[in-house]
């Protein structure tokens, strides 16, 4: 069940439309109240959220649900697609982002990397059966999808599980930005070097001791990132 939260009724309306035809279960609702109301007893596999809403805003509703520690996939929608708009929801913990106007078939398609990512293994990334892998504090379990940390369980999105699995299996070896961007989201996709250096930063922040003093997903300075599992300082 997909849930779209936006003001627009024209905009619902096209949107509900076409994922209805695309084999969606969709509800449509215009402001964070009808959507934190139907949270108490309803739980969707996705929300389409709007930045820009009447009252409480896309990005406070977002807050709270990831302070709560819910990991439930969410779209951010944005007015102007100004960087700034994108960098702001995905360190609020955004899954993805779309600028408006959209066409309704490339939400569709975000929509579908998102479920598939949540789902299935991380596009384009090949998945170890079974896959345990520590470091540190840390143990991420590739088949659970989930992060354990001093034995207790992290909240982690989709998307920051697919980094993390990407970095992961690729042990020692520096990645570039691009190269990122396609194994964790998949060939083709639009995401810029900023955002994914937010990425970076929202896993630093879930497995680093020190963010600031990053251990395992160690920069590589003009060209991307390299995940030490141990933890040695590596050579620049």
């Amino acid at each position: 069940m997909v849930w779209v939260v936006d003001d627009d009724p024209e905009l619902r309306k096209m949107v509900g439309t076409y994922l209805i035809d695309q084999g969606y279960d969709v509800r449509c609702l215009c402001d964070v109240k009808q959507l934190e109301a139907r949270l108490e007893f309803q739980r969707p596999d996705l929300i389409v959220l709007d930045l820009m809403l009447p009252g409480d805003d896309g990005l406070t509703a977002l807050r709270r649900l990831r302070d709560a520690g819910d990991d439930l996939p969410v779209v951010m929608l944005t007015a102007r697609g100004e960087a700034v708009d994108r960098i702001i929801g995905l360190e609020q913990g955004a899954d993805d982002y779309l600028a408006k106007p959209f066409l309704p078939r490339e939400l569709s398609a975000r929509i579908d990397a998102v479920l598939r990512r949540r789902s299935a293994v991380p596009a384009g990334t090949p998945m170890a059966e079974g896959g345990r892998i520590s470091f540190g504090d840390n143990l991420l379990d590739l088949s659970a999808r989930t992060l354990i940390q001093n034995e207790h369980p992290i909240v982690i999105t989709s998307g920051e599980f697919s980094l993390l699995a990407a970095f992961v299996q690729h042990p020692h070896r520096p990645l570039s930005r691009e190269r990122l961007i396609e194994l964790a989201r998949g060939p083709g996709c639009e995401t810029d070097s900023r955002s994914m250096d937010v990425q970076v930063s929202r896993v630093r922040k879930l497995v680093e001791p020190d963010p600031t003093r990053p251990r395992y997903v160690q920069t590589v300075w003009g060209y991307g990132y390299v995940f030490v599992p141990d933890g040695t300082p590596r050579s620049r």
